[in-house]
């Protein structure tokens, strides 16, 4: 190999080579002071994108758990609020039973009523001032028509069918408070009866037929229809019922296809409608001043026992649904970050390996590109 002054090339190879190792050292330390072996995109860009969309997971399902647990605990005020309700009923079952018997009189039934009344108006106040993070639990949904107040077995009427001379329909509209009330003249037709509520500025409904030939109002907030099949009778007053309250409890892994809603439902709750599971029952107009009335009562309390009976029962299966959901959720976090780490995690042993190894070439190599700089010395010997 000639001599030559112009270009160390051993100098050039030794500081290439130091060059690696420190850049590998760098990197070594990096992952151990990160605890990450992807620190940038150049690391291991494929890595990357899987990792990161698996954190996108675990972050959507930690939050759905906390969304379970939430809805649980919601319906656990439900149904402590309603069991509270169940022990009033019974003693309004002890008061409506003393009343009824022939062995008390008047005077006595009076103070049994008047028991009997602060029952209704506790009812009353559970259902109004029962909170869950500053809303109410028995808010109920928006109003919509009670469609247990009409028939639809006799269907087949259209737009020309006659309506009977006298016959009356009212509509309370529960939001505004007005309603609406159709009586037929001589002459209408169940379109004429359609166009009046229609037209009306005090109810909020659209009027019309189905393919059955049944007459149906639905709330134009679309809360709820009546199927009205014999307008023939004449009717009485037709009121809107508040809708169960619907609560999402969302739950996602972040991405459309692992997205699923468990919905609450969760009616309004008092006095004069106790029950949201099945038929309500309304207790506002009983009372126990005699034994008929108590007679009565008493039948009516025990429904509306059976009916709270049954709201809690409901309102159990989604609060198990909801624990079981949570359950799975958590599984699916564990499992999901035990992929995430084994993408992303350092080999802290490896590392440490690496970390002596690259220190002692790091070293060696300051050492070699030393020993070649003195190399290109011993060309001046020859000048000498």
């Amino acid at each position: 190999m000639a001599l030559s002054i112009l270009n160390n090339i051993t100098s050039l190879v030794a500081q290439n080579q130091l060059n690696v190792t420190q850049s590998s050292l760098q990197k070594t330390l990096l992952q151990l002071s990160s605890g990450s072996r992807i620190n940038s995109g150049a690391d291991d860009a494929a890595g990357l994108a899987i990792a990161d969309g698996l954190n996108a997971n675990v972050t959507a399902l930690t939050q759905s758990a906390r969304n379970a647990t939430d809805g649980v605990s919601l319906l656990q005020v439900a149904d402590g609020a309603m069991s509270q309700v169940t022990t009033l009923l019974n003693r309004a079952v002890t008061l409506a039973t003393e009343s009824a018997t022939g062995t008390v009189n008047d005077t006595q039934r009076v103070a049994l009523n008047a028991e009997f009344t602060s029952i209704k108006s506790e009812i009353d106040r559970i259902g109004s001032n029962t909170l869950y993070n500053g809303s109410q639990v028995f808010g109920g949904g928006a109003a919509g028509l009670d469609k247990n107040n009409w028939a639809s077995a006799n269907g087949g009427l259209t737009a020309a069918s006659a309506m009977n001379v006298g016959d009356t329909i009212t509509v309370t509209d529960s939001d505004s408070g007005k309603s609406q009330t159709y009586t037929a003249v001589a002459g209408d037709t169940v379109a004429t009866m359609l166009a009046a509520f229609n037209s009306s500025t005090n109810v909020n409904v659209n009027a019309g037929l189905n393919a059955n030939g049944n007459v149906v109002f639905t709330d134009k907030n679309g809360n709820g229809s009546i199927f009205v099949a014999d307008t023939s009778t004449t009717l009485g007053a037709v009121a809107e019922e508040a809708t169960a309250a619907s609560n999402t409890v969302y739950l996602s892994d972040g991405t459309g296809a692992g997205s699923s809603p468990i919905t609450v439902s969760i009616g309004t709750l008092s006095a004069a409608s106790v029950g949201f599971t099945g038929t309500p029952v309304d207790l506002t107009a009983t009372d126990l001043s005699t034994a008929a009335d108590a007679q009565t009562a008493l039948s009516a309390v025990t429904s509306a026992i059976s009916n709270v009976a049954a709201d809690r029962g409901n309102l159990g299966a989604v609060s198990n649904r909801l624990q079981s959901a949570s359950t799975v959720i958590n599984t699916q976090i564990q499992n999901l970050s035990s992929a995430e780490n084994g993408i992303t995690a350092a080999d802290i042993g490896q590392d440490v390996s690496d970390m002596a190894k690259y220190t002692i070439l790091q070293q060696t190599g300051i050492a070699a590109l030393q020993q070649s700089n003195q190399m290109q010395q011993s060309v001046l010997k020859l000048l000498q």
